[in-house]
């Protein structure tokens, strides 16, 4: 039957959506603080240090930090400027330019985001609509009084960047390498599937979801190539991000950030740090006509998993062609409940494409949180043992928002495979 939030619970959420956006918000002051330590650390020097340094020009890169974090914290800002898409009724901040909240949601599900979908390291972690993708308002949700002005843990932080280095993955022209990798396989895959279907237009209705869509670029390629496509985000970080890019952006590179000022470590020279990123490389609002994209805001398993008593909300069972998974089934508690419910929600015949490493993010946590950690045969065991026929199975190598110029980069050995519902 449907889930019913306490007042606890939805006390919880506004808490944490409030978090986020104080988070967003001290950006500037955080991370101008960390770079103003490296000036302190100058004056602990000796007077020749201190010279020899100045020839560097250790002190004018600095500066160009500062200014490149304030064009960073400038587009932060953007991000956050309306939040009231997601239903909160937040608190006057202490600071004059930090914005009320009104009201209005994709959906009401509330969550902790306790570990964010993202991969980045070195803290091996993973992680809208227009006219295209229909958000509709809702305005039950209000929060209570929130008192105090939050101040944002180094964790919140390691989220915010990482959130940066995501909007190069999926909405830069440097991106691009990295999407090809991962993305273009799944795309292939799912155009092979339904070959049948030449066409964008004779794909209108076959419905595929993408679970962990993150800033939302494999599920809006998906709708580009004329299927009915969905994201399911449970990061308020990506939601407010992905919200932003889809529907507040009006030209290709309109946007600059600098997503790697926050670390000195392993640069071969100034520019590796300091070069700037336009985003996006297209321009989101020029899907088709008549296409269908939408963006769903909430936990996959509560969305996706819950049963619902007959005259209830439609179920999901059996109403998806395909699910699309990147870097995804290792968010899981229980793998096993999420290949579940891929199944369950599969129509007869549907197929479920996955690329991604199994990166557990809930190993080891400090939350009292269950995990279930498989190797990659037992994952594709279970797979089979709940019902797929695994085929094109093959391992992908691949960064993560990567830093294509660091002296240091992660690669991922992902498996790839495609799976059909038997």
């Amino acid at each position: 039957m449907s889930q019913v939030f306490s007042d606890a619970d939805i006390e919880e959420e506004q808490k944490h959506f409030s978090n986020v956006i104080a988070t967003f918000q001290q950006y500037a002051q955080y991370t101008l603080a960390a770079n103003n330590r490296r000036r302190k650390d100058i004056y602990t020097l000796p007077q020749g240090d201190k010279e020899l340094l100045d020839d560097l020009g250790y002190r004018r890169k600095l500066q160009e930090v500062d200014r490149a974090i304030l064009v960073n914290a400038e587009f932060l800002k953007l991000i956050v400027a309306n939040p009231e898409i997601f239903g909160h009724d937040l608190d006057s901040h202490e600071d004059a330019d930090e914005d009320k909240a009104g009201s209005g949601a994709f959906h009401d599900h509330p969550h902790g985001d306790v570990h964010s979908h993202s991969h980045s390291h070195p803290h091996h972690r993973h992680s809208h609509s227009h006219d295209h993708a229909n958000v509709s308002p809702d305005s039950r949700v209000v929060s209570k009084p929130h008192q105090g002005k939050y101040r944002p843990t180094d964790f919140d932080m390691d989220k915010l960047r990482s959130t940066l280095k995501q909007f190069v993955r999926d909405w830069s022209e440097e991106g691009k390498e990295e999407r090809d990798t991962c993305y273009t396989p799944m795309k292939d895959a799912l155009v092979a599937h339904f070959s049948d279907k030449p066409s964008p237009e004779s794909r209108k209705n076959i419905r595929v979801l993408v679970p962990g869509a993150g800033l939302g670029r494999l599920a809006y390629d998906v709708a580009n190539l004329g299927f009915a496509c969905q994201g399911n985000e449970f990061s308020h970080y990506m939601l407010l991000a992905s919200y932003l890019i889809l529907n507040r952006t009006d030209a290709m590179g309109q946007y600059t950030i600098y997503p790697y000022v926050h670390s000195f470590s392993n640069l071969p020279n100034r520019e590796a740090m300091l070069r700037p990123v336009k985003i996006p490389d297209v321009l989101p609002s020029a899907l088709p006509g008549g296409s269908n994209f939408s963006l769903v805001a909430g936990d996959f398993e509560e969305i996706y998993g819950a049963e619902y008593e007959e005259g209830d909300f439609e179920p999901q069972a059996g109403q998806w062609d395909a699910v699309l998974t990147c870097f995804f089934i290792d968010t899981a508690k229980n793998v096993i409940n999420y290949l579940r419910i891929i199944h369950r929600i599969l129509a007869p015949g549907g197929v479920w494409i996955n690329t991604g490493p199994l990166l557990w993010h809930f190993e080891n946590n400090a939350t009292n949180d269950p995990s279930v950690e498989l190797d990659l045969e037992e994952v594709k065991m279970l797979a089979q043992k709940i019902g797929f026929v695994i085929s094109n199975e093959r391992t992908i190598d691949t960064t993560y928002t990567s830093n294509s110029k660091s002296m240091l980069g992660y690669v991922y050995k992902t498996a790839f495979w495609t799976a059909t519902k038997a």
